[in-house]
């Protein structure tokens, strides 16, 4: 992978540290600003997801911003971000738990299904106390930490807080409960603190120098953009595929533990528009015109783009739709080469005849 050099490896991890579903490769943003980018030159991403971009530039010692409208990205974004010192993330965590007992917690068959009674009152003081303040780094880093480990598949070694789930989409609960009765999986007593110590180990071990900064925002509103301080040079991004509506349903546990219900929600709002390709171009182009006023002249964005089978749309002629009538120019259209067989997790997106739908890199300069 590009950028290793300049880290160690082990720094690395920290861009896995909770999974977020359709996130691109850190080579992505890597290879595009790797031997290109000066020093002095910042980064912007305004769909930033899990912050791989963030996490690309920090690596290579660049300034950054990540926007995102989604409150899960932006958690896992701002613990990519820091670099608390392993002791204070675990003195923390002890602070936390020996807080007297939660004001409330979740019920219903599905609460009791998937954790066990100490795992979700230990999980509710966490949640009330990042409630209450969650600007410290080592705050950040551990609802990060957290967020990774609050479900996912039952090892040997506990590594998951939950009873048995897929590690990137939260369960559904009426198809979770049936799956956990129909096979006996009660919900296991896991030490809480020693799987925060084992991922804050795995994580937190060789710190990277702090650099970047993550705002929660629609950056379809220009006044999301108004509190950064300078204008950037580069933009890395990979906006939501046409017809992929679906993440705030998928991370509702996530959601949950930051403020959210406790019920799966389907709201679509903050989310671009996805009821017609005209709507969709529409919401996009209104991006790329916030994001160019908040750029140098001469600015660059590489932009990864792609589709989902069920929508009936050509990913490349909405993308390139959605730069008519703005500042951006295309100057490069590449591709994105297919990756290894189960690890694109795009696969899930099959087109017609089970084919997946390509993915492709488009390069735009500003003015």
């Amino acid at each position: 992978m590009r950028g290793e050099g300049r880290v160690h490896p082990d720094a690395v991890r920290l861009n896995a540290i909770a999974p977020y579903f359709t996130m691109f490769p850190l080579d992505f943003p890597l290879s595009v600003l790797e031997g290109s980018a000066r020093p002095t030159e910042r980064v912007l991403d305004p769909f930033c997801g899990r912050g791989t971009t963030n996490f690309a530039a920090r690596m290579l010692g660049l300034d950054s911003l990540g926007v995102d409208s989604s409150p899960v990205a932006v958690a896992i974004t701002a613990a990519k971000l820091v670099s608390p010192p392993l002791k204070a993330i675990l003195q923390e965590a002890r602070l936390i738990l020996a807080r007297p007992a939660p004001k409330g917690m979740p019920q219903g068959e599905f609460w009791q299904w998937a954790y066990h009674p100490e795992v979700l009152e230990e999980l509710c003081r966490f949640r009330e106390a990042f409630l209450e303040e969650c600007s410290s780094p080592s705050r950040q880093a551990l609802r990060g930490i957290l967020l990774g480990a609050l479900h996912g598949p039952m090892y040997k070694t506990a590594s998951y807080l939950s009873n048995q789930c897929p590690r990137t989409y939260a369960p559904k609960p009426a198809y979770a409960v049936r799956f956990w009765r129909s096979r006996g999986l009660r919900p296991p007593r896991v030490n809480t603190l020693e799987v925060i110590e084992r991922r804050a180990r795995r994580y937190y071990a060789r710190p990277l120098p702090p650099r970047g900064a993550v705002t929660l925002g629609d950056s379809r509103e220009g006044k999301t953009f108004k509190g950064a301080r300078d204008k950037f040079h580069w933009v890395i991004t990979s906006p939501p595929y046409f017809g992929m509506r679906t993440y705030l349903p998928d991370q509702w546990l996530r959601g949950w533990f930051l403020g959210g219900p406790d019920a799966v929600q389907y709201d679509q709002s903050g989310q671009l528009g996805h009821g017609s390709p005209e709507r969709f171009v529409e919401d996009l182009a209104r991006v790329w015109r916030n994001v160019a006023e908040q750029c140098v002249d001469g600015a660059r964005m590489a932009v990864r783009f792609g589709g989902i089978g069920s929508r009936n749309a050509e990913p490349l002629e909405l993308i390139y739709a959605s730069f008519s009538h703005t500042p951006w120019k295309v100057v490069g259209c590449e591709p994105v080469p297919p990756a290894p067989k189960g690890r694109r997790q795009a696969g899930s997106f099959l087109g017609r005849n089970n084919r997946l739908v390509e993915e492709f890199d488009l390069f735009c300069a500003l003015g």
